[in-house]
């Protein structure tokens, strides 16, 4: 990744997390039409329409371009940090519920973490960044339903069935059916971000099992087809954390745990791409919409 040479002020707030003055930002108050770009990698992050003037001194945006922004809760709890997601660098904060715009979203952005390039001189091939593939760790009853559909899903590289979530290493099928080494059966999801955000695939994950049923899916009962997020990042636990928030005031009883993501062990190689091999469907698996 080509990142460019920043100065002192540019780091103390893109690496060193600071802040400028309110109102000083060149920014602020620009309403050209064009693209923002992170000013450290050159990451496409926000458009012009997507621009709005808040009066908070800093430039205020209600949406981002779709994966090229991450969340991350300050230590405290009380802010929600938003970097770039393809170098770290930091941008501001993301206030939600403030009602200026229908979005109801503000991204609050420090001048001086952008670059704004005019639409006539903007161009899309030379500011594309490709990053790198990303994974995702999800239970949801019987692996070979879950994996089946999240193979169906734009974006996602491949899939993997394995285990996750107890103390023996390296478990074997018959173990993690004993019911005593704490395993879930877990899908390991490797996914473009290019053309897939994590948001999406958590979306679908929720969608494709019942994440209201404790102890099983379906027929399968039993712990180790408990329903669980399993996030490799604050940004990932922040996402499941906001549906699970989501599906409950739409009166969804929601049993799923999210857990910091452990060792994946895969599993045998005759639970691989089951129902492709079978030439069947999952039964106990359905997509039923839930999201708007």
């Amino acid at each position: 990744m080509k990142k460019k040479e920043l100065t002192d002020f540019e780091k103390h707030v893109i690496i060193d997390k600071g802040t400028e003055a309110p109102f000083t930002g060149e920014y602020c108050d620009l309403k050209g039409s064009g693209i923002y770009l992170c000013k450290q990698c050159g990451t496409p992050l926000y458009r012009s329409v997507n621009k709005f003037n808040s009066g908070c001194g800093w430039p205020s945006f209600d949406d981002e371009i779709e994966g090229t922004v991450r969340r991350t809760p300050d230590p405290d709890g009380r802010r929600t940090e938003i970097t770039c997601a393809n170098c770290g660098g930091h941008l501001g904060h993301v206030f939600d519920g403030e009602g200026f715009t229908p979005k109801n979203t503000r991204h609050c952005v420090n001048s001086v973490s952008l670059t704004f390039v005019p639409d006539e001189n903007y161009d899309p091939d030379a500011a594309v960044v490709k990053h790198d593939p990303e994974t995702a760790y999800f239970a949801g009853g019987c692996f070979w339903g879950v994996e089946h559909l999240m193979q169906q899903q734009e974006g996602v590289l491949s899939v993997e069935s394995g285990y996750m979530g107890g103390t023996v290493e390296n478990p074997t099928y018959e173990q993690v059916c004993a019911k005593n080494t704490g395993h879930a059966e877990v899908v390991k999801v490797t996914y473009d971000p290019d053309r897939v955000s994590y948001l999406t695939i958590a979306k679908l994950f929720f969608e494709i099992h019942d994440p209201t049923q404790a102890g099983g899916q379906g027929p399968d009962l039993g712990e180790q087809y408990r329903s669980e997020v399993f996030y490799t990042s604050l940004q990932q636990k922040a996402t499941a954390e906001r549906l699970i928030k989501m599906l409950r005031l739409k009166g969804y009883d929601v049993v799923t745990k999210v857990t910091p993501a452990t060792t994946f062990w895969p599993a045998e190689e005759y639970h691989q791409d089951y129902y492709d091999r079978k030439g069947t469907q999952p039964y106990c698996h359905t997509y039923t919409k839930r999201f708007d």
